[in-house]
């Protein structure tokens, strides 16, 4: 049984379409990457699947249909990462990184049990963030605050994890520590990850399977090496992409 089964999932608003019967599994261990031009749907996707945009079809978690679970349930076994965290409180990154925890909470004052505090002393050491524990959020770097939302993440402890252009404005350095981290969580847990992304490179770098869209619908779905060839994407991106990823590569040859 997947992990993870969206069977002929549409959104619509009004007379406008934005997208059209997508179906995709995941699995455990498995890494999906969302690939294709703006405006083709893949954010929508993610939004979909997570109840935060209406839709039609079927979207099922572990056998039953997530529109069953309470809100609660759902963050006990999906966890959402967006590309932008706006914060304009003073929280310290470990309190950032409790709140991962809260579901699991009895009640809003209820103290935290041993099974949390080491769930999140575990991602806090995993992200590297233990050292900065104390510190406010408002100090840190972008890299810095996307490790910490990171581990509320992995804190809050899901089956899945949902991510939306997780690296995007960050460096290269903050580029592979996060996609580092999140490979290696995948392995470490047996636990598995939906990611939108542009990077075409990292798609094909990080990802154990693609689903590329175009105008909301699905042009293929398979291993990045089935997926990510000149001929879906030149006819896609209407431009010669391989051509174009060489002319970038041979600038960094010797």
């Amino acid at each position: 049984m997947s992990v993870l089964d969206v069977r002929d999932v549409s959104v619509s608003y009004g007379s406008l379409s934005i997208i059209e019967s997508i179906s995709f599994s995941v699995e455990e261990y498995e890494w999906v990457m969302i690939v294709g031009p703006n405006g083709s749907g893949k954010s929508t996707t993610i939004h979909a699947i997570t109840r935060g945009a209406p839709y039609t079809g079927t979207v099922c978690f572990e056998g039953r249909d997530i529109s069953t679970y309470t809100s609660t349930d759902l963050a006990k076994q999906i966890g959402v990462l967006m590309q932008d965290h706006m914060v304009g409180y003073s929280f310290t990154v470990e309190e950032v990184v409790r709140l991962g925890r809260y579901a699991y909470s009895k009640g809003l004052f209820s103290a935290f049990s041993d099974e949390d505090e080491e769930k999140v002393r575990y991602a806090l050491e995993l992200t590297g963030m233990y050292a900065a524990r104390d510190q406010s959020v408002l100090t840190l770097s972008g890299g810095e605050l996307q490790r910490t939302f990171l581990a509320q993440l992995f804190a809050q402890d899901p089956k899945l994890l949902v991510l939306d252009e997780p690296t995007n404005h960050l460096d290269l350095v903050y580029q592979k520590q996060i996609f580092e981290l999140i490979r290696d969580w995948i392995m470490r847990t047996g636990r598995c990850v939906i990611s939108v992304v542009h990077d075409l490179s990292l798609a094909k770098y990080y990802g154990t399977r693609v689903l590329l869209l175009h105008k909301g619908k699905v042009v293929a779905l398979g291993s990045p090496h089935e997926v990510l060839t000149k001929e879906y994407l030149n006819d896609i991106y209407m431009m010669d992409v391989y051509g174009w990823m060489n002319v970038m590569l041979s600038q960094w040859k010797d």
